[in-house]
């Protein structure tokens, strides 16, 4: 007779039991291990050669960058944390009662008001130059190698007539606000870092009433630029850079700085150029011989620079430096 014939079905259920079991604990532990990653942090993000988001493994990059963040504003997101709010609005302390929410209705009635960049993909290479305005781009030859790129981001007044050997001649986003403001061309996109309320106010009057002659110093009353390319940064990307990045250094980052984590956030290759010194060491613009240092000003700069270096050094940025 078969000896299952012979057992009650507890004495079955209890060595089915067993043999589950059994089978647990002779698996493979390694097999275990990979199945508790997720894999997805492997995955390639983009279709570049090298992407920011590709290979999310490194430990120091992850706790910085928070892909949910949302760089640009817009009606829909436009709601601000208390502590959001009131960090941004010390950064430059108004003598006025400002409703900030009437001033981004009234922004976004004159101003494309929708979600920029969300395309994001495996399919995608988004590919980005930052142009600083340091002197080191001069004689460096970058200027066709600058305009190769999809995206051509300057930085407050750095031209390109008469230096576009060595900076190029496209511009696709402009980064200012109302004390770097300057014209713009049709084909460029205006994007304003409001370091304060006010800022977004002399961007509505800019293309309204030209009211706003003054914020803590003279400002151009009006611009010339397409007003369906203009982009607001939202402020509290301008926190996340300072938490997350500079760890709280210095008061506030800078607008360079600032443009390079910007740049991270909507492409997928970033290539940074005309940051830093000359091949002398002298530091000053390419275009006149004002004296800047990265050392000087309200931002934690020697640490803003050390992060820069580290970008470089992960993969997750290139720097020209303009010699060898």
């Amino acid at each position: 007779m078969n000896i299952f014939n012979r057992l009650t079905p507890r004495y079955i259920t209890l060595i089915f039991s067993f043999m589950t079991i059994l089978l647990l604990f002779t698996q493979n532990p390694i097999d275990n291990t990979v199945d508790s990653f997720d894999d997805s942090i492997f995955q390639v993000s983009c279709s570049c050669k090298s992407c920011v988001m590709g290979f999310m493994d490194d430990d120091w990059f992850i706790y910085r960058y928070d892909p949910s963040i949302t760089p640009l504003l817009n009606r829909k997101n436009s709601v601000l944390r208390r502590d959001t709010y009131r960090w941004w609005r010390g950064l430059q302390p108004s003598m006025f009662r400002i409703n900030y929410t009437e001033v981004v209705d009234q922004m976004f009635s004159l101003f494309p008001d929708k979600e920029h960049y969300s395309d994001a993909g495996p399919d995608r290479c988004r590919t980005c130059a930052v142009v600083g305005n340091s002197a080191n781009l001069l004689g460096s030859h970058y200027g066709s190698l600058i305009d190769f790129h999809d995206v051509v981001i300057r930085i407050n007044k750095g031209p390109t007539k008469g230096y576009e050997r060595d900076v190029g001649s496209k511009t696709t986003h402009r980064i200012l606000y109302p004390e770097s403001a300057m014209d713009l061309d049709n084909s460029t996109h205006l994007v304003l870092f409001p370091f304060k309320i006010r800022d977004m106010q002399w961007l509505i009057s800019t293309f309204t009433t030209r009211h706003i002659t003054r914020t803590y110093t003279r400002v151009k009353p009006s611009i010339k630029a397409d007003e369906n390319k203009v982009m607001v940064l939202h402020p509290a990307f301008i926190k996340y850079v300072y938490e997350k990045w500079l760890l709280k250094h210095g008061r506030y980052p800078s607008t360079g700085f600032i443009t390079i984590i910007f740049a991270m956030h909507i492409c997928d290759q970033v290539n940074v150029f005309g940051f830093g010194a000359s091949s002398t060491g002298t530091w000053h613009h390419y275009f006149d011989r004002t004296r800047t240092h990265y050392k000087g000003g309200p931002h934690g700069g020697d640490f803003e620079n050390k992060t820069i270096h580290q970008l470089q050094q992960r993969n997750k940025i290139s720097i020209y430096k303009g010699y060898r």
